[in-house]
């Protein structure tokens, strides 16, 4: 079980998939992450639950849809998480009515799936599959620089392990910063 840490849903539990098919981003990353994302957004000062007040949310490899439902409950504007596996998407729909959360769900392969998500998005997080290689994680990058999926001074986060190579950051993004918590690594892309 996951949960959702801070906002308008704090503290409710999220089911994550069963098996080993998803890697839940932990509690503590999701933390810092939303903490790096409130500064980021100048929302730093404000009540959790506005820390995303006005930003598009793309959640990209949702599995549990943690990442993405913690975006609704810190008050993003619009959300959509996409997800290839049926099953694991249907239950990323069950954790969104357990929280309350409007959130649109995709069920859908990457990088194709992107053209059912229209654009504008502000905020777009990636947690790939680790052993995805990496030149499908660089086309997916060229796609969302490319396609127009992104609006101006967009965000994208990615989730790759320590051991993983630093993703191939399209020209697009003019500035890139990564952050380290234990084995897992951020790495930030910001457009101009």
């Amino acid at each position: 079980m996951s949960r959702i840490i801070a906002g308008r849903a704090k503290g409710q539990r999220l089911a994550t998939p069963k098996g080993d098919r998803t890697r839940p981003t932990t509690d503590r990353v999701r933390e810092a992450l939303f903490s790096a994302l409130a500064s980021w957004f100048g929302t730093a000062e404000e009540p959790a639950e506005h820390h995303l007040d006005g930003v598009a949310v793309l959640d990209l490899f949702a599995g549990s849809g943690a990442v993405g439902l913690e975006a609704a409950s810190r008050g993003a504007a619009r959300v959509t998480l996409v997800e290839a596996d049926a099953p694991t998407a249907k239950l990323v729909r069950s954790n969104a009515r357990a929280i309350g959360a409007s959130v649109d769900v995709v069920t859908g392969r990457l990088p194709s799936a992107l053209s059912s998500v229209g654009g504008g998005w502000d905020l777009v997080f990636a947690d790939p599959p680790y052993d995805l290689a990496d030149e499908l994680l660089a086309e997916l990058l060229e796609q969302l620089a490319g396609s127009g999926a992104l609006a101006p001074k967009a965000l994208v986060v990615v989730e790759r392990a320590k051991r993983s190579p630093v993703p191939s950051w399209p020209a697009h993004f003019t500035d890139t910063w990564v952050r380290e918590y234990g084995e897992t690594v951020l790495h930030f892309g910001a457009t101009n």
